[in-house]
């Protein structure tokens, strides 16, 4: 369905309506679909899954005690639908380590998973390492910022994964509240997917753009989907699951939930741009990989920002290289612990 809209110029385009698509009608859900928690748990034992749940953290002191002490006594003691609970910390140095051992979790330092193993590079590095840490036939990541936490993040995202057969990969989406002149304004978050994620899986992955919250820090898949796919160090790891389980496995394992609303700190406008920078460099390597895009010269991999302090421009250039890491299944450390052939 198509509209005539008037331009700013006088001149009059075209506005697409998109029907929502086949695969949005059969794969999207809501959390209150899984709300039935004993049910959900029954589910898991007739399938005979364990779960995992991990946070990858730093610096989260203010809001990691409390997702875990919600998720523990919720998910783990008045319905045992989780089996572990875990944090993978990238340095912090505040008290976030601590707290969580309190809260219940297992906790490791990024550093100390496959010591000497490439140089711990961020979230997406952690990830990739967490795999060795947890136990689960089914993982789920959330961040560990949330300040609304609610169970729903967890049984939301595991729900398709166990009712639905087929489904192997789930993003949560939300709404993104974010905090301007001194109030919260119900939307408007998520100026990253917006500006930078959308367009580029518009351009180049156009069955991806049904996904509402791409970028999204919650979801989960099953271990012998994840172990088969690279990992992207810092903030291109989730466009790059995205990119490289869509081209693998096909559209159709993939699952979105509806979450409803996420509250977090929301980064400024220079950090921001840090995650776009890496972001854009998973998408290059894919796209030229796949023979999508050719580029005639090698990229930089070193980020200049601009502040403007007391009345002066100030330049400052920061590296911000993505790495990869290879499927977990590669490794023989790996493949020692959960049983997998070379």
């Amino acid at each position: 369905m198509a509209d005539g809209v008037m331009g700013g110029n006088g001149e009059c385009y075209e506005v697409t309506r998109l029907e929502k698509c086949d695969w949005y009608d059969a794969n999207t859900f809501h959390h209150e679909d899984f709300g039935d928690i004993g049910g959900l748990l029954e589910a898991k034992q007739r399938a005979g899954k364990s779960i995992s749940v991990c946070l990858p953290s730093m610096n989260e002191a203010d809001t990691i005690g409390t997702i875990l002490e919600t998720a523990r006594l919720e998910l783990m003691e008045k319905v045992p639908l989780v089996d572990q609970l875990c944090v993978v910390d990238g340095g912090s140095e505040d008290a976030t380590r601590d707290i969580a051992r309190d809260a219940g979790a297992e906790v490791f330092g990024q550093e100390e998973i496959l010591p000497g193993r490439y140089e711990p590079m961020g979230k997406g590095d952690a990830l990739w390492r967490s795999l060795l840490c947890l136990r689960g036939d089914i993982i789920v990541w959330i961040d560990s910022d949330i300040r609304n936490f609610h169970p729903r993040f967890i049984y939301g995202i595991i729900g398709p994964l166990i009712a639905r057969p087929g489904i192997r990969y789930v993003k949560g989406y939300y709404q993104r509240p974010i905090k301007a002149e001194h109030r919260l304004l119900s939307t408007g978050g998520g100026r990253v997917t917006e500006l930078v994620a959308r367009p580029l899986l518009s351009l180049f992955f156009p069955e991806l753009g049904a996904l509402i919250q791409p970028l999204s820090g919650e979801y989960g898949g099953d271990r012998e989907l994840l172990e088969k796919i690279p990992f992207f160090s810092g903030y291109g790891v989730e466009i790059g699951m995205l990119m490289d389980i869509y081209s693998r496995f096909g559209m159709d394992v993939i699952g979105q939930v509806d979450l409803v609303e996420r509250q977090h700190f929301n980064q400024p406008m220079s950090a921001l741009g840090g995650m776009s920078f890496q972001i854009m460099q998973a998408v290059f390597i894919r796209l030229q990989e796949q023979g999508k895009l050719e580029l005639l010269q090698e990229y930089s991999t070193e980020m200049t920002r601009v502040d403007y302090i007391n009345g002066e421009y100030l330049l400052e250039k920061k590296m911000l290289q993505v790495e990869e890491r290879p499927p977990m299944v590669e490794l023989k450390e790996y493949r020692d612990i959960f049983g997998r052939d070379g």
